[in-house]
């Protein structure tokens, strides 16, 4: 047995190559894109206020975010007329 044959290497890199979650055309919003709401859900959840969008973005009830880089974006509800006071 050659010692040439028993050694195995690996190439490791630091990114990752996943393919795309978003197969349909035309492709949604990516993640870094302002309306990136607007890409189709490949899981939801109502029972636990969260859905994944096929850009990579979970999507919270509340209308808080989670991007794929761990980005945080706040909950950003509009009140509703419901819920706006007025002073007299």
């Amino acid at each position: 047995m050659s010692t040439a044959s028993s050694r195995r290497t690996t190439d490791t890199t630091t990114q990752r190559k996943n393919p795309p979650m978003c197969q349909h055309q035309p492709a949604c919003p990516t993640a870094d894109s302002a309306d990136r709401e607007a890409a189709r859900p490949t899981a939801h959840h109502p029972e636990q206020g969260w859905s994944l969008l096929c850009n990579g973005v979970l999507l919270f009830e509340d209308t808080g975010e989670l991007l794929p880089d761990g980005q945080i974006i706040a909950p950003h509800r509009p009140l509703t007329a419901g819920r706006v006071t007025t002073a007299a």
